[in-house]
């Protein structure tokens, strides 16, 4: 059975687990918030520990805090930071206070109870872990901070890992021509190296778009505390607490051009958010495309073949599927959901604070770990190891009608067209249509219709 100890708040005493390190306003939270089993990711926590930390060296060189308190509430964030599961002691639901007011004493009251039992006094964690600070800024900076670490350290390496073995395939397969399509119809001979390359691009292009995102998420706002105005705190809070956060952390995190600004809205999250959803949708491009290139191996398209991971049916023997590039696009669906929830939540912007920030920092560092994991999936367990199936592009390629665009300069389109349409219904290498049906000669021909030629562009020499 759980036992259990008394705890009290401003509104008064009640139950608390006796091996919780929280205390009251936690336990109200839980009791009153019983709506899902989501909780705030580890992320956020990790960086609201780490503002706790920061914000209580500020306050000691400032002479607000004594440095026994300080120490004590340093080393319980230190030990917080270092743990391998702190679910038992951050239990409160996503779905919460819109500021984040009940996950922000949460963290007090763990830090506090921590720290105190470190220090050997009193640490409180209203008037001492909280001190100079409000949820209504600590909660902003910590979307902010645990986003902007995440892209930096985890996403962005996982993206250009992906974009470099897109790359290495790319060029291994430039000498390789293939049926190009366009409305999922043979169209022009294009390079798969090339094909392929066209992916590494949307790669790098979202990588510079998160790039830039990140660096706005460095501009933080702590020090607004309740509205904007700073009530509070000490002079040049917020310039010192970002110097303290950018040595802990090694990001550059800057004071925000406005308190306000970062209390009442939260664009910035709106903005990496859509940049998220743009990663989730060349993805998905990505993974739709490698399935199709995988189609078959007999009734589809065959042009490559993925490595095979698993069994892909339970009464079909023999049957695989490209289960990675499914599950990526399943995730991708889900970052896409993502957006839409942020942006929803960005609008809850009234007056002088946003009020559905719990939802927009579960909904972004969600985002941000599947795109970190798709990417890495993608790279390691499809892109660097896929067969390509040369004879069956070489195949389709010599009976593709449309190959008769070469000849649009020389026979015109209406001529070109009957013989395209010959060659399709007899089922004949559009060499030997054109041959029949047009002066040129064989040998003009094979250099018109030479597909590594076409793939090049350009009119015929």
């Amino acid at each position: 059975m759980t036992r259990y100890r008394i705890e009290a708040d401003s509104m008064g005493e009640l139950h608390v687990p006796e091996n919780a390190y929280y205390g009251a306003q936690t336990q109200r939270a839980v009791d009153n918030f019983q709506i899902s089993p989501l909780r705030m990711p580890r992320k956020f926590i990790d960086a609201m520990l780490r503002i706790k930390r920061s914000a209580a060296q500020v306050n000691r060189d400032a002479g607000l805090l004594d440095e026994a308190r300080c120490a004590a509430i340093s080393r319980a964030a230190a030990s917080l930071l270092e743990a391998e599961d702190l679910s038992a002691q951050f239990p409160v639901d996503v779905f919460q206070t819109g500021s984040g007011t009940s996950t922000n004493m949460n963290v007090n009251e763990v830090l506090a109870h921590i720290a105190s039992e470190y220090s050997g006094v009193d640490v409180h964690p209203n008037d001492h872990v909280n001190m100079s600070q409000s949820s209504n800024d600590v909660v902003p900076t910590a979307i902010h901070c645990s986003a902007a670490l995440a892209i930096e350290f985890e996403l962005l390496p996982a993206l250009r890992e992906l974009e470099q073995a897109i790359s290495v395939r790319a060029r291994e397969c430039e000498s390789i021509i293939k049926t190009g399509r366009t409305h999922l119809m043979d169209a022009m001979p294009i390079s798969l190296g090339r094909e392929i390359g066209a992916w590494a691009v949307q790669v790098n292009k979202n990588t510079e778009r998160l790039w830039y995102g990140r660096k706005q998420l460095c501009k933080l706002s702590q020090g607004g505390t309740a509205v904007g105005s700073g009530i509070n705190t000490p002079e040049l809070f917020a310039e010192k607490f970002c110097a303290s956060l950018s040595a802990d952390t090694g990001l550059r995190f800057s004071v925000n051009e406005s308190f306000y600004e970062g209390l009442a809205c939260q664009d910035t999250a709106v903005a990496v958010s859509g940049e998220l959803r743009t990663v989730a949708v060349s993805l998905m491009k990505i993974s739709n495309d490698l399935r199709w290139m995988n189609s078959g191996p007999l009734a589809g398209l065959g042009e490559i073949r993925l490595k095979a991971l698993q069994p892909g049916s339970s009464i079909m023997p023999g049957k695989v599927n490209p289960v990675i590039p499914e599950a990526v696009a399943m995730a991708s669906a889900q970052v896409m959901g993502n957006d839409a929830t942020i942006a929803i939540a960005g609008q809850s912007g009234n007056f002088q604070l946003n009020v559905m920030l719990p939802v927009i920092a579960y909904n972004l560092l969600q985002s941000i770990e599947l795109m970190t994991s798709c990417a890495r999936s993608l790279a390691d367990k499809v892109i660097a190891d896929f067969v390509v199936e040369e004879t069956v592009l070489r195949r389709a390629l010599a009976k593709n009608p449309v190959l008769v665009t070469a000849l649009n300069p020389i026979l015109g389109y209406q001529r070109a067209a009957e013989i395209a349409k010959e060659a399709y219904a007899s089922g004949r290498d559009i060499i030997d249509v054109a041959e029949e049906m047009s002066d040129i000669s064989r040998e003009r021909l094979e250099q018109l219709l030479e597909p590594a030629r076409l793939a090049e562009g350009g009119l015929p020499d």
